[in-house]
C-alpha cells in the first residue's frame, strides 16, 4: 500500500463492500445512554460519534439559533481540556473532526488511526459529562458564529433563500426559521440560558454513541463503560408536534438578495416528515425531474430551450416535515414566468404519465449508487446508523432496510405522491431577485 492511499485511509476511513449489510452491536448503559458498534479491520480507522437529538426545532422563536451555537461552543472545552485543546488533541493523534447541526439533530465526530480510539471516546466523554460553558467561551464563539453568518448567508449568492422559503412555508412549526438562527437573539441570551439548554439536551438520554472502524467489540464495550457510564442520565425530552394548517392557496412572494445579479424563480410544497414512505418516492421524483443531464428538466430548459442557467429539485425531508423546492435561473434575459410555466409542465407531465421502464431503472440505479456512497466510509456508516436509532423509532437496523424500502416503490407510487403534494394550491412561489 502506498503511503498517499494509507494516509486517505487514515484520515477519511474505509470503504464498504457494494450493498453489503453493515454488521452492528447495540446495548444502553445504565444512565441511558444508547451505544452502536460497528467493527470492520479492513482498515487501522476508527470513527467515533454522538448524535444528540437537538436542533433548531428545540429553540423558541425569540432564542432561535441555540443548537447551532453549541455545536461551536462544546469544542470550548471541559473541566479536563484547556480553553482552545480540543481540536490540537485530535491533530496532534492524527485525527480529524466537525461537527454540523440541522434543524433536529447535531452530530459530533472524531476520526482517528484505530489506536487512537481511547483517545477519541475520552473526548467525546467530557464534551458531554463536564463542558466549560462560561462568558469567556459563550463571547468568543459569539463571533465565530457571527463570522460563520457573514461567510455562508449574509454574503452568500443565493444564501438566505431557504430562510425566505421555510419561513413561508411553515407558519407555526419551529420550522420556520434554519439553524443559523438570529443573531440577535444570541446577543440577548444570558449565561444561565446556556447553561439551562445544555443542561436539558446534551445528556445521555437524548444522545447515542457509535464507533465505527477497526475495534475488539469486548474491548470496546469495556471503554464505553468506563468513560460514560457515569455521567448523569439527564431527564427524557418530551416533544410535541405542532401541526401546520394545510396550504389551500398558492402563496405568491418576493425576497431580494443583495449578492446576486441573476434572479431566481423558486417553488415550495410541504411534505411528509423523512420516516414517511412517501418521502421515499419524492427523492425518486426528483431524481427523474433533475437528476444529471439527462432528466427531464435539466434536457429541457438547459439543454434544448437554453432558458436556464440552472435548473433542479429536491425533496428537503426532515424529521416532522419536509419541503419539497423547486428553483430555476434565468439565461439570456429568459423570464421567471416562462421558467416557472417549464418546470410546472414537467410536474404536471409526471402526474399524468407513469415514468417509462427505462427511465425508471434508471433512478433505481442512481439511488443504489447514493445508498452505497453513503456507506462508503466508516463515518458515513457511523452517521446513519445513528440516524436510524434517532429518528426510526430507535430501529438502528434501518441502515440495512433503506435499500429494501426503496426496491418496494414502484412507478405508480412516484406518480401518485406528485399527484397528491405538487399542486399549485399547495404551495410557495417566491420570485428571488436582485436588491434594488
Amino acid at each position: 500500500m502506498t503511503k498517499s492511499k494509507l494516509l486517505l485511509l487514515l484520515m477519511f476511513g474505509v470503504s464498504v463492500s457494494k450493498a453489503q449489510k453493515v454488521a452492528y452491536t447495540e446495548f444502553d448503559l445504565k444512565n441511558g445512554l444508547h451505544v452502536v458498534l460497528h467493527q470492520d479491520h479492513s482498515a487501522p480507522v476508527v470513527a467515533v460519534s454522538v448524535m444528540y437529538h437537538v436542533g433548531s426545532k428545540d429553540e423558541i422563536p425569540n432564542r432561535t439559533g441555540f443548537a447551532h451555537f453549541f455545536e461551536h461552543l462544546l469544542f470550548e472545552g471541559s473541566d479536563n481540556i484547556k480553553r482552545g485543546e480540543f481540536m490540537k488533541i485530535v491533530s496532534s493523534n492524527g485525527g480529524q473532526n466537525n461537527a454540523n447541526t440541522s434543524q433536529d439533530r447535531t452530530f459530533y465526530y472524531e476520526v482517528f488511526p484505530s489506536n487512537q480510539l481511547e483517545t477519541g471516546l475520552w473526548l467525546e466523554s467530557e464534551r458531554m459529562y463536564h463542558p466549560v460553558i462560561n462568558q469567556i467561551g459563550v463571547k468568543t464563539q459569539n463571533e465565530v458564529v457571527k463570522e460563520e453568518k457573514r461567510l455562508r448567508v449574509d454574503n452568500q449568492p443565493y444564501g438566505n433563500f431557504l430562510t425566505e422559503v421555510m419561513k413561508r412555508v411553515f407558519s407555526k412549526h419551529q420550522y420556520n426559521w434554519v439553524p443559523i438562527g438570529s443573531m440577535d437573539h444570541l446577543d440577548a441570551a444570558t449565561l444561565e440560558e446556556f447553561i439551562a439548554f445544555n443542561k436539558k439536551y446534551y445528556t445521555p438520554k437524548n444522545a447515542v454513541l457509535v464507533i465505527a472502524g477497526d475495534i475488539e467489540i469486548e474491548k470496546t464495550k469495556t471503554l464505553v463503560d468506563n468513560y460514560f457510564s457515569e455521567i448523569p442520565s439527564g431527564q427524557k425530552i418530551e416533544r410535541t408536534v405542532i401541526k401546520e394548517d394545510p396550504i389551500t392557496t398558492e402563496i405568491i412572494d418576493t425576497a431580494y438578495d443583495n449578492n446576486i445579479q441573476i434572479p431566481a424563480i423558486m417553488t415550495a410544497y410541504r411534505t411528509p416528515g423523512m420516516t414517511n414512505k412517501e418521502s421515499l418516492a419524492l427523492e425518486l421524483a426528483s431524481n427523474v425531474l433533475s437528476t444529471g443531464a439527462s432528466s427531464r428538466m435539466y434536457k429541457k430548459m438547459v439543454d434544448d430551450k437554453k432558458n436556464a442557467l440552472q435548473v433542479g429539485c429536491f425533496n428537503y425531508s426532515l424529521e416532522d416535515y419536509g419541503a419539497y423546492i423547486t428553483y430555476a435561473l434565468p439565461n439570456s434575459g429568459a423570464r421567471l414566468d416562462t421558467l416557472l410555466k417549464d418546470m410546472d409542465d414537467e410536474i404536471v407531465k409526471l402526474q399524468n404519465e407513469l415514468i417509462s421502464q427505462n427511465d425508471f431503472t434508471k433512478i433505481m440505479n442512481q439511488y443504489e449508487n447514493d445508498y452505497i456512497s453513503k456507506n462508503d466510509k466508516m463515518l458515513g456508516v457511523a452517521e446513519n446508523l445513528a440516524d436510524g436509532y434517532t429518528f426510526f423509532n430507535k430501529n438502528t437496523n434501518h441502515l440495512n432496510e433503506e435499500l429494501q424500502d426503496i426496491r418496494k416503490i414502484t412507478r405508480e407510487d412516484i406518480q401518485n405522491v406528485v399527484k397528491k403534494y405538487l399542486n399549485k394550491n399547495q404551495r410557495v412561489v417566491l420570485y428571488y431577485l436582485p436588491k434594488k
